[in-house]
């Protein structure tokens, strides 16, 4: 029971975004994994538009937040929020997280999961200075990170941003590493193996499974 007089510390939000074309076994194990090793309330998986700077998705937006949708469902603390895919949405990490900011309040703590690479990117992302401002960053590191090289701005970030206090987390401006063990599953192979009338690859929920096949998704045409 917690002493009379101490103020509870804020629960947390995480916030997953991807394309999730098609969302697949190893997107939800990180998933739990930002929701259980930082004890959050809850995790938000955000299907992504069109993005920036990455072709358009294989799959409609309604197909993929469909699936996504699936994907959680019974999966406790994991939600579906589907502001991306709303018309006029800029399809922008950082105006993305100033609405939820603005949603939530100066005090929640957001962790903003990104991988590794992503980490290694962060200086071609739009008005990448301004995300520690709005939320802190989660990184999806595999074994070896510590020796992926870093752009000297982003290696300066990482260096000063680390969290150590994992007991008060700040509502933003600090990093944490959620180190994983790799998963040899990606969406390119799964679609690929749909496509020549698999299953793809066993890493996909047996839900979404159903609908990629209901809907007839991912045929040697649209891949």
């Amino acid at each position: 029971m917690m002493s009379a007089g101490k103020p509870a510390r804020p629960a947390g939000i995480g916030l997953y975004g991807g394309t999730f074309d098609p969302i697949h076994t190893a997107h939800l194990r990180l998933a739990r994994a930002l929701r259980d090793e930082l004890a959050l309330d809850s995790v938000r998986l955000i299907p992504s538009g069109v993005p920036p700077h990455r072709p358009p998705p294989h799959a409609s937006a309604d197909h993929r937040l469909a699936m996504t949708r699936l994907a959680v469902a019974g999966e406790p603390g994991l939600d579906v929020d589907a502001r991306e895919l709303t018309p006029g949405a800029s399809g922008y990490t950082v105006d993305t997280l100033a609405a939820l900011r603005r949603e939530v309040g100066p005090t929640l703590p957001l962790w903003w999961l990104i991988g590794a690479d992503q980490l290694a990117g962060l200086e071609r992302w739009h008005r990448w200075q301004d995300l520690l401002a709005l939320a802190n960053l989660a990184v999806a590191a595999r074994p070896g990170f510590g020796s992926l090289p870093l752009p000297p701005a982003v290696d300066a970030l990482w260096q000063s941003r680390q969290a150590t206090d994992f007991a008060n987390f700040p509502a933003a401006g600090r990093i944490r590493a959620l180190t994983l063990s790799p998963v040899d599953v990606s969406a390119t192979a799964i679609r690929a193996d749909l496509a020549a009338g698999g299953d793809g690859l066993g890493a996909l929920p047996p839900a979404v499974l159903g609908y990629i096949r209901r809907h007839r998704l991912y045929r040697i045409e649209s891949i």
